[in-house]
């Protein structure tokens, strides 16, 4: 995953948890995360 897919998923990520506007989609969340987490697990980021 490109950093520019990455973070568009965490802007997801976040507006569906914090937007009070946006219903949210648990299906959606836990499917984010595990794409993020998959994603970070493959490409360690340096520090």
């Amino acid at each position: 995953m490109s950093e520019r897919e990455m973070e568009a998923k965490l802007l997801e990520l976040d507006r569906l948890l914090n937007d009070p506007e946006v219903q949210m989609d648990p299906h959606r969340v836990w499917s984010l995360l595990q794409e993020i987490s998959g994603a970070s697990k493959a490409t360690p980021r340096a520090a």
